[in-house]
């Protein structure tokens, strides 16, 4: 850099401070600025903001007299997404940045209405581009934790520092198609400084009726809809009072009325907006100096941020204090304080589940009523009836304390394995005693009205004849034929594994299989160490080999062949850059013979898969009947999801479909998981009409609100009668269908008993609400004693920790890594190993996606040291001032030091290890 560049940028600082968070590019900038610099820009962020963290960075960038600092610095803009201040930059040109400071000048201005009137999470999706992917995290985080005033203040924080010259437009925009009065006041023409600031006059926000302050399209259509038309609705208004309408006062009656009460209502009905009216009428009955405490539990986090912001916007202006704890806020938050200073309290149930455990909430009788959404999943060892057998232990055990009243909140209760009318009423009463439910509602009375408000779709199977050849099936289990050969004769001991019959390739089944068997390898024991290793690695090799043909196999029955090819072809060029032994390399040599040939049939039209021929004629038929169909595609993979995407992008007949993808957050470690920002901005997109058709996992067959749909289609996608319903429950415009499309006969018959459990259902509800409240409460009552009886004379399964100090050995070589006497525990839940021995038996390489995550920030990937293993064993990190290895248990094989005998964990939380906590002086010494 010329001295002359180095002017240049020091003059332009302003610029650069006014712009940038310097903790969003200090990642890129380790070769330029040293470990203790970077430790003081964070600190300086954290104690005085970002503008004078912004200032340090800059003075420290300019002492860099490294060459090649400021390409680096430019190159860190750019990959931080700081596109606007690394275009001036690089050409020495501001006027863009310059034309900006109108608009911030008027935002610092209109601030205090900006937090007033603006619900981030209703305009962020469509104007997330002109903010940093980080700011957008931690707008999402401020919301979910501390409610929508606070992330409207962070909002404003970031865009006040902005880089985009796009974002004024870009929030006008927003702030129009969401019909927020705030757009009134931003006026982004020429003579923005002079505008006067308007007088906002709403009467309503003293109205104490019951008032719903959101739009939302789908579950709570009765938070979006109100029963008289369009004409009729104040228009003065910011907000519009709603009323509930007759089915809804209908199924919150018992409730209302004190019952413990499980509501069993259709998707799509309004069921939240119903328990909005059950806690509100709840907390207004109690007398003066007496409180009440509402929990609400949501089963998932999605669901849980959707209804929280559902309770705040509705019970904050009401005067009472709404807050949430889920397990990504629970380490931050004091639990029993939160409760204490909180009316409502919206929970993912696993927090109250370990804080009664641990005693830092003494029992359920600090709340006076408990709200289960999908409280058909309170079942075996779900939290939900973990938290319920703590409530019946206090009823049934005579304790005094009072118990709080118990609301149920589902689409379908379930039959169970039930094969006629009396053993489904027989698991309706299990579920009923599960949450003490002495009454279930259902619309009788206003069935008429329900009907005019959610429409069942019209069901429609369609079988799909398979492929009548499949050479590339052929081909893959020739291959995973010479790979068994292959593994069977790497050991006698071991051989026996696959001698087995009645194995078929390309299914669940030999997938179970064929894990069992890679787990059985890992822990085969044999008198040479040497010999041992050999062993283990070469099955270690075959059976993850296996396991990916068959995964492809899988793929090519519901996708493309190429799909399904590129798949495997990734897989190899994996294995090529790792460690790439003698075994990998024959495996590999044998894949790459077979390659013409598979991309040949690829290439080939007629391997067209059925399946899809019939899903395009399906979405073409339905799309030119109604040009505006909206569709939900179920699926059962993440894969699959990608593969569909893919493959109607690319069909030229489908142009006029935009679809997006909804999959699952996934495990930590699971690359292809979305994260909950992602998850919200393709809801945001799907309701905007961004996005005309949704391809899903099952992450949105339960909870979640999804906008309202014509069209769902279930592509070899099938489960319970509870899921069925759900899936169905998605199509709630009038007219809608639900397709399921299958090859399988097993699948569509598994679906018409579906449909004949469901009015088994309905039948067994209809019998037990006709039976004598008393007789029915004797009954329940005789099921929790008996149920009571049971749990107490089970034997509490307690890990007992083991003080053994024993082996940890590569679960791929079985190369000694380390020893459980130097494992340490970090917050609770990350483990890590201490000393230079263990240093030496790994490798290091950068993480692909390094990212911080509570007070760890992931720096690279480490790897056994042992040559042409190269086994996955965790992460290196940056925790507090230390850069140590967090491992995974799941990558190892624990060896009893006395015995010999080896055992392999899936999760930490199933090793009994003894816990030793993490302590820095050890590292020091």
């Amino acid at each position: 850099m010329t001295a002359e560049q180095r002017r240049s940028l020091r003059a332009c600082g302003d610029y650069v401070r006014r712009s940038l968070d310097p903790t969003h590019v200090l990642g890129y900038m380790s070769p330029w600025l040293r470990e203790d610099e970077v430790q003081c820009i964070h600190a300086e962020k954290n104690n005085k903001g970002p503008m004078e963290a912004a200032s340090l960075f800059l003075k420290l960038l300019l002492e860099v007299q490294v060459e090649g600092w400021f390409r680096g610095f430019l190159d860190a803009l750019n990959h931080a997404g700081y596109s606007g201040l690394y275009e001036a930059i690089e050409s020495w040109d501001f006027q863009n940045l310059e034309k900006l400071e109108d608009h911030r000048t008027l935002l610092r201005r209109l601030e205090p209405e900006f937090k007033a009137r603006v619900i981030p999470t209703e305009i962020l999706p469509e104007i997330a581009e002109c903010l940093i992917a980080q700011d957008c995290e931690e707008i999402w985080q401020v919301c979910a934790s501390k409610g929508p005033m606070a992330g409207a203040e962070k909002l404003a924080e970031c865009l006040l520092r902005s880089d985009k010259e796009n974002w004024p437009k870009a929030l006008k925009l927003a702030l129009e198609r969401n019909g927020n009065i705030f757009s009134e006041l931003w006026i982004i023409d020429e003579g923005v400084k002079d505008v006067e600031m308007k007088v906002i006059e709403d009467d309503s926000m003293e109205n104490s009726e019951v008032q719903i302050f959101y739009r939302e399209d789908p579950e709570e259509q009765s938070l979006s809809q109100s029963p008289c038309p369009p004409a009729e609705m104040p228009s003065t208004n910011l907000y519009s009072p709603l009323k509930p309408r007759n089915y809804q006062l209908e199924l919150a009656f018992p409730a209302k009325e004190g019952k413990n009460t499980i509501i069993c209502a259709p998707t799509g009905c309004g069921k939240t907006f119903v328990s909005l009216l059950i806690c509100e009428h709840h907390l207004q009955k109690f007398s003066q100096g007496r409180k009440g405490k509402v929990v609400f539990f949501a089963n998932h986090v999605p669901v849980y941020e959707q209804q929280k912001t559902v309770f705040s916007r509705h019970f904050d202006r009401l005067g009472y204090r709404v807050t949430g704890i889920s397990g990504a806020t629970a380490e931050n938050v004091p639990v029993a304080q939160t409760i204490e200073n909180s009316d409502i309290i919206v929970l993912t149930p696993q927090i109250l589940v370990n804080n009664l455990k641990n005693g830092t909430v003494p029992s359920l009788s600090v709340f006076t009523l408990m709200i289960f959404d999908e409280c058909h999943n309170t079942s075996k060892h779900h939290p939900y009836n973990v938290i319920m057998f703590n409530y019946l232990d206090q009823k049934l055990g005579g304790f005094s304390d009072p118990l709080p009243q118990v609301i149920g909140l589902t689409a379908s209760v379930g039959v169970g394995d039930a094969g006629n009318v009396e053993e489904a009423m027989a698991h309706i009463c299990k579920l009923c005693a599960s949450l003490d439910a002495s009454v279930i509602a259902t619309v009788r009375e206003n069935l008429e009205e329900l009907e005019q408000v959610v429409s069942k779709p019209q069901k429609i199977s369609r079988k799909v004849e398979p492929r009548t050849t499949n050479r590339f099936k052929l081909i893959l289990c020739q291959l995973m034929q010479e790979t068994e050969h292959l593994a069977e004769n790497v050991s006698e001991e071991l051989g026996y594994l696959f001698r087995i019959q009645d194995r078929v390739f390309g299914t669940q089944k030999y997938e179970q299989w064929i894990v069992a068997v890679h787990k059985a390898c890992m822990v085969f024991r044999a008198p040479d160490r040497e010999e041992e290793s050999r062993i283990c690695k070469a099955m270690y090799l075959y059976t993850s080999h296996l396991r990916k043909y068959n995964d492809t196999l899988i793929i090519s029955e519901d996708a493309q062949i190429k799909d399904a090819l590129n798949y495997l072809k990734d897989f190899f060029n994996n294995v090529r850059a790792a460690a790439f032994d003698e075994t990998e390399q024959d495996l590999t040599r044998r894949f790459e013979e077979k390659l013409p040939e598979l991309e040949r049939v690829c290439m080939d039209p007629s391997n067209e898969n059925p399946k899809l021929r019939d899903l395009h004629l399906i979405l073409q038929e339905e799309y030119h009947l109604n040009p505006e169909t909206r569709t939900i595609l179920f699926v059962k993979t993440r894969a699959l999801v990608d593969a569909l995407k893919k493959w109607i992008e690319e069909n030229p007949a489908l142009n006029f479909l935009k679809p997006g993808i909804l999959t699952g957050r996934g495990k930590t470690n699971d690359k292809t998981g979305m994260t909950l920002p992602a998850q919200k901005c393709v809801l945001d997109t799907f309701r905007a009409n961004g996005d005309n058709i949704l391809i899903a996992t099952s992450v949105a067959d339960e909870g979640i609100d999804i906008a309202q749909c014509n069209l769902v289609i279930l592509y070899e996608y099938v489960g319970n009668v509870i899921r069925m319903i759900q899936t169905r429950g998605r199509g709630r415009a009038k007219g809608s269908k639900c397709y399921l499309l299958s090859s399988n006969a097993d699948v569509i018959a598994k679906e018409n008993i579906n449909l004949y459990k469901e009015q088994m259902m309905n039948d067994s509800i209809s019998r037990l609400q006709t039976w004598d409240e008393a007789i029915f409460q004797e009954r329940i009552h005789r099921i929790q004693n008996q149920e009571k009886l049971i749990r107490d004379s089970q034997p509490k399964p307690e890990l007992v920790p083991d003080k053994e100090n024993k082996r940890l050995l590569c679960g791929k070589c079985k190369v000694l890594a380390c020893h459980t006497a130097d494992i340490r525990v970090i917050e609770e839940s990350h483990y890590t190993v201490i000393g230079d021995a263990f240093k030496k038996c790994f490798v290091r390489k950068p993480h692909p996606k390094p990212r911080s995550y509570g007070g760890f920030e992931k720096k690279e990937k480490i790897f056994c040291a042992r040559e042409n293993c190269g086994h996955d064993w965790g992460i290196r990190v940056r925790y507090k001032t230390f850069e140590i290895p967090v491992i995974k248990i799941e990558s190892f094989v624990v060896e009893d030091t006395v015995t010999g005998l080896q055992k392999q964990y899936p999760r930490w939380k199933d090793f009994p290890l003894e816990k030793i906590q993490f302590d820095a002086k050890e590292l020091s010494q």
